[in-house]
């Protein structure tokens, strides 16, 4: 689960287990206001990912590229959205290693094991 302010809005948002390759999950998001995501973050396990998320063009999809600060600072992640796992698609030559299945990259991880402890 996640609770987060985006701008003036807040959302929750419940993710379940992946796959067996780790590409696809089930995700339901819902909006709810600002004051009831404060409430529910003191309820929830201690540790923010500091980010900013930039949403890049190529092609017929949009990749959504993190950049990450604080215990995750140096690491940048992108993932894009397929119709099905199988779906061709354009890799820009800015696409690094495939890290997809890899549970340390997924945020709820970073905040146990940040980057700056990778070595």
């Amino acid at each position: 689960m996640r609770v987060r302010v985006k701008g003036d809005k807040g959302f929750i948002t419940i993710k379940g287990i992946g796959n067996a390759s780790g590409a696809s999950r089930y995700e339901w998001e819902k909006e709810i206001p600002v004051e009831e995501v404060k409430e529910l973050l003191l309820i929830c396990e201690p540790g923010v990912i500091d980010k900013t998320r930039y949403l890049v063009k190529v092609g017929e999809f949009t990749f959504e590229v993190d950049e990450f600060y604080g215990d995750n600072e140096g690491l940048t992640v992108a993932e894009v959205e397929l119709p099905d796992e199988n779906a061709a698609f354009e890799r820009p030559d800015w696409l690094g290693e495939e890290v997809t299945g890899d549970p340390r990259y997924y945020n709820s991880m970073l905040m146990k094991n940040p980057f700056k402890n990778w070595k």
